[in-house]
């Protein structure tokens, strides 16, 4: 048999666009410095001898079958299986979905194969499970298996790199879950190129997809990520899948968060938090309480705000540092939040509430490696700094809640009363909320809380320095 001719393209890893020749910019999405080479086999020419046309269609002639959309079983008890975790299930939208993909990424060491052998772990008293490893020998995930105490009984291995074998695999035992560790170790023998291009990545994505649609089999995949943090791979490999997963975490500290991305059958905005132990990751059912512990008491610059994640309230603390710069520009850092929100949020005070930081430098950090996004944190935020400047600190039992206007008055935000009851449930004792909101709340849903009301963030202030707060 004639070998196929061979052809170097540039593919574009966010759109797939091809070129025959490296350009700075794709022409299709103008991403820049996405085209990457690959070789790939020539298509014959049409009209070469040895190429065969592809056979006319037929008029009403196919093998499909459709189903009515009545006869569709949508009951969760048949169309979902629960992993056990609840962390997992949160994020996932209250479990696995039959037929679903998932695409699971992250930083290397971060966790990824270890939550995936204990969810294997915990569906595998009830449900059968295939382990493809491309990364590792089956010893070696045996070896990971008797660490973590994983019960091994229903629970099948296979080391193997070739996406058709592993398809065959799947037919042949059609197992309850698969899971594919990663998706960058795979390869399609009939395209020539190496493991991890574009279109081997592509391809095999592809071809994992159509057969657990096909036969209904829920579907983990590991994938990589480069060194910015985005999953390595075509942008499309993330449009195909059902539910794209992030696993977060520094590899120095023990916490890990999973979020959703995107998620075809539940909400993105929720999030798991796991702890990182010897024995594997421990799920985190009280973070609140776990950012919370060994806070410093009495100490200017602290305060706490409560984030939403989904439909979890989550307190967390903020720390902020004024001090005096030794530089002729004074530096703005932050940990945790947003560096244009910090900036925001001092100018606000300078020019409304009159508390200056022109010759200081300001530093914000959020306590526990969590990212706050939620706007409701900009009163904690604000109150935190001017805490700093003056030096006074703040009560230990009092929350923040609210958003901060240019105008400086302090906006209402969602959620206000699941935000209340978690502060409460933690055991504070006072919550400075928007003054507008205490006309929908009632002061006796909350009886081991006082609500201070703030129409302006120099209310607020002036109570904190008249130490009412």
């Amino acid at each position: 048999m004639k070998e196929p001719k061979l052809k170097t393209v540039y593919v574009c890893s966010n759109c797939g666009e091809t070129s025959p020749r490296w350009m700075g910019r794709c022409p299709s999405c103008g991403s820049w410095n996405t085209m990457n080479e690959d070789v790939v086999a020539e298509a014959p020419k049409a009209g070469l001898s040895g190429s065969k046309a592809a056979p006319a269609r037929q008029e009403g002639v196919t093998s499909l079958t459709a189903k009515r959309l009545a006869d569709i079983s949508t009951t969760e008890e048949k169309s979902r299986i629960l992993t056990g975790i609840s962390e997992l299930d949160r994020v996932l939208g209250g479990g696995i979905v039959l037929g679903g993909v998932v695409l699971l990424s992250g930083e290397p060491g971060v966790g990824k194969s270890t939550m995936l052998l204990q969810l294997c772990g915990a569906i595998s008293n009830q449900h059968t499970v295939l382990y493809i490893t491309g990364e590792e020998s089956v010893r070696q995930v045996k070896l990971r298996a008797a660490r973590l105490k994983i019960p091994q009984e229903n629970i099948y291995l296979a080391a193997e790199n070739d996406v058709d074998e592993i398809c065959g695999l799947i037919e042949k035992e059609k197992p309850d879950l698969v899971v594919i560790d990663s998706i960058q170790t795979m390869r399609c023998m009939d395209i020539s190129s190496s493991s991890g291009t574009v279109s081997q990545v592509k391809e095999s994505a592809a071809r994992l997809l159509a057969v657990a649609k096909k036969q209904e089999i829920p579907m983990f995949i590991v994938g990589h990520v480069n060194k910015d943090g985005a999953i390595a791979g075509p942008k499309v490999m993330e449009h195909i899948v059902d539910t794209v997963l992030y696993f977060e975490g520094d590899k120095m500290l023990p916490y890990r968060i999973l979020r959703a991305a995107k998620n075809r059958y539940g909400s993105t905005n929720e999030l798991g938090m796991f702890d990182m132990t010897g024995q594997g990751l421990e799920e985190i059912e009280n973070p609140s309480q776990m950012l919370l512990e060994g806070r410093p008491l009495g100490v200017s610059g602290n305060c706490v705000a409560c984030t939403m994640e989904g439909s979890r309230p989550i307190l967390s603390e903020i720390q902020a540092l004024a001090t005096k710069t030794n530089f002729p520009a004074p530096r703005r850092a932050c940990s945790g939040y947003d560096y244009n929100r910090m900036n925001l949020l001092i100018a606000v005070l300078e020019k409304r509430a009159g508390y200056f930081f022109g010759n200081l430098d300001v530093y914000i950090n959020i306590v526990g490696g969590i990212a706050l996004r939620d706007t409701a944190c900009d009163l904690a935020v604000c109150l935190s700094m001017v805490s700093s400047l003056l030096d006074q600190p703040v009560s230990d039992k009092l929350i923040a809640i609210g958003e901060v206007g240019l105008g400086g008055e302090v906006r209402s935000v969602p959620n206000l009363e699941q935000r209340l009851r978690e502060a409460e449930r933690i055991g504070f004792e006072r919550a400075v909320v928007p003054k507008h909101s205490l006309a929908h709340l009632n002061p006796a849903d909350y009886p081991g809380m006082k609500l201070v009301g703030a129409a302006y963030i120099a209310d607020a202030i002036h109570a904190l320095k008249n130490d009412r707060l």
